[in-house]
């Protein structure tokens, strides 16, 4: 290994930053390590790279809105503490703002070598890790296209209007928009956030899960050495259960548990002409 390469190793193992960027602070400072160690430091890229090995489990949600767009993103840190924080808080509007923005597809293997003002999305993660000194992780991101429609969010276990732990979504449409028809879609975000459907309705559950439950109960009633007819007569009964707890329309709405969501939907009064047209549930912990 020749000298150089040696002392980009070793800078390295100092400091955590990448290859590229010991190379400049060596290149920068006529290869005197302890002087390329505080260079790396003032740039706040020291240890970025170590860090981001650790297990980011805590961290936010947040959303962001055009007139025809919605952003839903998670973001992770290591800990409660460092995501209530102003720089943590701070840094997730600047990312949100900017993926709002984006022009072309987001996709969340591909966005972080993106470019955004000159500077890889990358780039900014690797900052903020040096600043905080905790692993942050862009984790998960929502795209919802809403030209034409209206939209409606709630926030649970907040640390700023746009930022909590839950977010509930909502795209619908409605031929008048005043004060009853925004409470409603609050309230419907609310019902989302605290039921946490698996779909909008029964054709839109996933097979797999579907089938995955159907096998669960069926093993469970067969253990009581009940008969072929009796059988099949729970499991129906189990699966409605299953079915009215798991999708938004059939189930109970928590404002008033004698009616499903369908229901109250189709109460609403009809010259407002309200539609639920889908949903969207991001959990920090999940």
């Amino acid at each position: 290994m020749s000298d150089k390469m040696n002392l980009i190793k070793t800078l390295r193992d100092k400091t955590g930053a990448g290859f590229l960027d010991c190379k400049n602070a060596l290149a920068e400072n006529e290869n005197e390590i302890e002087a390329s160690v505080d260079y790396l430091r003032k740039k706040g890229l020291a240890k970025a790279s170590k860090k981001s090995s650790r297990i980011a489990s805590e961290g936010a949600i947040g959303i962001y809105s055009n007139e025809s767009k919605t952003l839903i993103l998670k973001i992770n840190s290591e800990t409660d503490f460092a995501s209530k924080g102003e720089t943590f808080l701070s840094f997730f509007d600047q990312i949100g703002k900017m993926l709002l923005e984006y022009k072309s597809n987001i996709h969340i293997n591909t966005i972080m070598d993106q470019e955004f003002n000159d500077k890889k999305l990358s780039d900014y993660f690797t900052d903020i890790i040096a600043r905080i000194g905790e692993n942050i992780v862009l984790s998960d991101i929502k795209i919802i296209d809403h030209p034409e429609s209206k939209s409606s969010f709630y926030v649970h276990n907040s640390y700023k209007k746009n930022i909590g732990k839950i977010i509930s979504f909502i795209n619908y449409t409605s031929k008048i928009s005043n004060d009853q028809t925004a409470e409603f879609a609050k309230n419907l975000c609310m019902h989302i956030a605290a039921s946490k459907p698996e779909a909008l309705d029964i054709e839109l559950l996933d097979k797999e899960l579907i089938d995955r439950e159907k096998d669960v109960q069926k093993a469970s009633i067969e253990s009581g050495g009940k008969s072929q007819d009796i059988i099949e007569k729970i499991l129906d009964g189990k699966m409605k259960k299953f079915f009215s707890e798991s999708t938004l329309l059939n189930q109970k709405f928590i404002l008033d548990t004698e009616k499903s969501v369908k229901d109250v939907i189709n109460e609403f009064p009809q010259e407002l002409e309200f539609k639920l047209i889908s949903y969207e549930l991001l959990i920090l912990n999940s």
